[in-house]
């Protein structure tokens, strides 16, 4: 448990004791978490497939995956609760080396509790590195879809990566066209990097997407059954499920995944601290409830540990950060205290040292928001900076990047979200020197759906290209991004989608470039 979390809530005897009793129930779940099933435990009737929020596995290693699935006879249950009976439901899953299911080499019963929305998440050791394997669940007479995955390679081997990355996925702003491109993709594996879901109310006919909705969808997100009846709502998607049981995805999470700009200062819109950390409390347990995630990652409190590191193979290494819990408050005219923190310091102590101690020849940093210096205005000696993304955070980036330097990192790469833009840009040590070399290089990925259907260019855009020579490329069409990584090279290619307001849009590349190793510049493919 990271103790700084806790502060903000322990400013009376009274709340003090809420929150360890709170924390004290929620370990006892974890702990209910981790403890396998029987085929013998009864099972209670189901009414209906419970399998309709489809499969996912998670967080790959050389020896085993996450497997995950949340049963849900009525997914769109007013009360969160998919439908599904207040009891235990054993859950039979295995998983084969063949899509037929033919070679199954691991089995076992897990045990979907009411406690954790009827969600589970198997760990699946004792399995072969670097292939393909296909797994599926079994309850209440119902099999449910059969799920594609594959574990990471050996540290030891070379092995090219094929992976690909979204965020932004606002549901009632668009249909998820681009899950459903990138579900055709092989890949070996799939990042999201934050807006998962949306805190905002819904109202009745669905946004663009002319579903009609009851009005337990017309509200903010602020309790735990409200917030799984969001991810239910999003993970009902066809599209969005094909995705997800086509290869394993690792998960971070950013603002509207609880509230919009929210940080370690807690409620932007001026709550109580208390509230703000039951709301965070119960977006962080639905979070955990509905993705491939480790039983280890089950949050407790409004307390949850998401940053990793996932080592694939001897090409690349993912380091996937938590950009929300740590932060300094947001204040742009304090981004150069050296004092203030995008990463806190414990995490930012981890990112480092796992750079330094990798070998591997590409070392990807999974970002929430925007990384690279970005003035918004062309009027000379002017400058406009976002106090949301590392701009406002000026100090510790130049630290990070400063340490970076020092440990000779190889190869260092941002993936970045939030901005429902596509952007590509040489990082920079220095920002106020044009000829300064680059240090890394940024893949900034647009939005899934997130305003709406976009164009391939904007006023706005303009701007950035002209007030940021660093700044090789933007668009602001929906969409994806689609990465190969090679021993020389690292390949980007841009996924956009022509609508996402209208059902049958089309997915083409609009732009690529490729990185060479040891020259962090961007070159066109």
């Amino acid at each position: 448990m990271k103790p700084e979390l806790w502060r903000p809530l322990l400013s009376s005897a009274a709340s003090r004791r809420q929150l360890f009793a709170y924390a004290a129930g929620v370990a006892g779940v974890v702990a209910l978490a981790q403890v396998p099933g029987s085929a013998n435990d009864p099972a209670p009737p189901l009414r209906a497939n419970p399998f309709t929020l489809g499969v996912s596995s998670g967080d790959p290693r050389p020896d085993g995956i996450v497997l995950w699935t949340r049963l849900a006879t009525e997914p769109l249950a007013d009360d969160g609760s998919g439908g599904m009976p207040p009891e235990p439901v054993p859950v039979r899953w295995e998983i084969a080396e063949d899509d037929r299911m033919r070679r199954v080499v691991r089995k076992g019963v897990a045990t979907a509790r009411p406690e954790l929305a009827h969600s589970v998440h198997v760990e699946v050791k004792g399995l072969r590195a670097g292939r393909e394997y296909w797994y599926r669940f079994m309850a209440g007479g119902e099999t449910s879809v059969t799920g594609r995955t594959k574990t990471a390679p050996d540290p030891r081997w070379n092995t090219e990566v094929a992976f690909a990355y979204a965020s932004c996925q606002q549901w009632e702003s668009g249909f998820y066209t681009a899950y459903r491109d990138m579900a055709a993709q092989d890949l070996d594996l799939v990042g999201h990097l934050g807006d998962y879901i949306y805190e905002l109310g819904i109202g009745a006919t669905g946004g663009v997407r002319r579903t009609q909705l009851s009005a337990a969808h017309n509200a903010p997100t602020m309790t735990l059954s409200q917030y799984r009846l969001r991810y239910a709502l999003t993970n009902s998607d066809p599209d969005l499920q094909a995705a997800r049981a086509a290869a394993p995805w690792f998960v971070t999470l950013d603002d509207h995944d609880v509230e919009d700009n929210w940080g370690s200062d807690l409620s932007p819109t001026g709550g109580s601290p208390e509230n703000f950390l039951r709301r965070r409390a119960a977006a962080f347990r639905a979070a955990f409830e509905n993705q491939p995630m480790r039983p280890s990652t089950l949050p407790t409190g409004p307390d949850m540990s998401i940053y990793q590191r996932i080592q694939y193979g001897g090409l690349a290494t993912f380091h996937v950060l938590d950009e929300r819990q740590f932060r300094s408050p947001a204040d742009i005219n304090a981004r150069l205290d050296p004092a203030r923190t995008m990463l806190g310091a414990q995490q930012e102590a981890w990112l480092l040292d796992g750079l330094g101690r990798s070998r591997s020849t590409w070392n990807i940093m999974a970002n929430q928001v925007m990384m690279f210096q970005l003035d918004r205005l062309t009027d000379p000696g002017l400058q406009q900076l976002n106090p949301d993304t590392w701009d406002g955070y000026a100090a510790g980036r130049d630290r990070l990047w400063a340490g970076i330097a020092e440990r000779g990192v190889s190869n260092p790469v941002v993936i970045t979200g939030d901005a429902h833009v596509n952007c590509a840009a040489e990082l920079k040590a220095d920002y106020a020197n044009p000829d300064a070399p680059p240090v890394g290089v940024e893949f900034l990925g647009t939005s899934i759906t997130s305003g709406g259907d976009g164009s391939d260019m904007t006023a706005g855009g303009t701007e950035w290209l002209a007030s940021n020579p660093h700044l090789k490329f933007f668009n602001s069409q929906r969409g994806y991004i689609r990465c190969r990584v090679a021993k020389d090279t690292m390949r980007a290619d841009y996924v956009v989608v022509d609508k996402v307001t209208t059902p049958g849009g089309t997915a083409s590349v609009r732009r690529s470039f490729v990185v060479e190793s040891g020259r962090p510049a961007l070159q066109d493919a």
